[in-house]
């Protein structure tokens, strides 16, 4: 499977990599629902028996139980993946999720996550938000000490603006940010993406099938059936006016994808893969049969009359 270079680090990364989010499972605030339990390993060993060399996970993940899972696929796994994980969220005693960038908090959430992996080392160790803002700088700070000490190899940021992003170039270099990028998600394209491009900083994009919208399963009557905890239950492209043009739009991408047999979604993580700044997208699974229902888009490369394509029906539904 092609790789690509990840910033300025010597990491070699797959296209796609497995996303651990939903394996994280139910009872805290940003779960995707439950999850079957004995789903979660077995899909984390399709994504790598695919070819796939890194996950993507973090603490806020099932609070701590996404990268127990991470930690039980890889037992005995040889060539052992790259795995990256993010910090800056924590939570107390009743489950209640905080931001906190202070130093001895990012320490103290680095500690946690070496035990929870298994691991004596973090390959790519991410700020998971850029808040509070004000704590920018300390907690980029200690992720940069964490690098020096050897408890990370490489740092790398999530969410952040091109502001953000210059307050902690100038502490340390950023490897890495990991923006949201999808077909209805495009708002880093006119700053953020040249930004990191120029900077040489590596892109891995997140929910490049916008958190299952674009996947071509998705249906009005499934949504209305998410469960309370489910975080998308808020999110603009999930209600109305913009569910019903966003699952017609998925339709068209469906008729563009026929001729080479591949999914909406397969189109959709195309499509993200396809700007020049992004280095790799993460593709989140629950089960095996979710890896395999994804497997085309591994290796498929979309030629400019089908980008156009897509970009028509796109602005076709948005004028609609």
């Amino acid at each position: 499977m092609e790789t690509r270079q990840l910033g300025n680090s010597d990491l070699y990364i797959t296209r796609i990599g497995f996303g651990a989010w939903a394996v994280g499972g139910s009872g805290w605030y940003g779960s995707m629902g439950p999850q079957n339990e004995d789903d979660s390993v077995p899909a984390i060993h399709a994504a790598l028996d695919r070819g796939i060399n890194w996950i993507d996970t973090a603490a806020l993940y099932g609070l701590g139980h996404s990268e127990e899972v991470v930690a039980r696929a890889l037992q005995g796994r040889s060539p052992r993946p790259y795995v990256f994980t993010k910090c800056a969220r924590v939570w107390d005693a009743n489950r209640n999720v905080g931001a906190s960038m202070k130093a001895e908090s990012i320490r103290r959430e680095c500690e946690g996550t070496l035990r929870r992996l298994k691991t004596d080392v973090i390959d790519l160790y991410q700020i998971h938000w850029p808040e509070p803002d004000e704590e920018i700088e300390e907690g980029w700070a200690e992720l940069a000490r964490l690098k020096k000490e050897g408890k990370v190899r490489y740092i790398g940021v999530s969410n952040f603006n091109v502001d953000q992003m210059k307050r902690a170039q100038a502490i340390a270099p950023i490897t890495s940010l990991q923006p949201p990028y999808s077909l209805v998600t495009r708002e880093i394209e006119r700053e953020v993406l040249p930004y990191a491009q120029n900077q040489h900083i590596g892109i891995i994009v997140y929910s490049p099938m916008s958190a299952g919208l674009l996947t071509g399963r998705m249906t009005k009557q499934r949504v209305a059936n998410f469960t309370s905890e489910d975080w998308r239950r808020n999110l603009p492209n999930f209600r109305e006016p913009l569910l019903s043009r966003n699952l017609r739009f998925v339709e068209r991408l469906r008729e563009i994808g026929k001729g080479r047999g591949a999914s909406p979604g397969e189109m959709a993580i195309a499509w993200s893969l396809n700007h020049p700044a992004v280095t790799g997208a993460i593709v989140g699974s629950r089960s095996p049969q979710q890896v395999e229902g994804m497997s085309a888009a591994f290796e498929l490369r979309l030629s400019p009359a089908e980008i156009a394509e897509i970009e028509a029906a796109l602005q076709e539904e948005w004028a609609a």
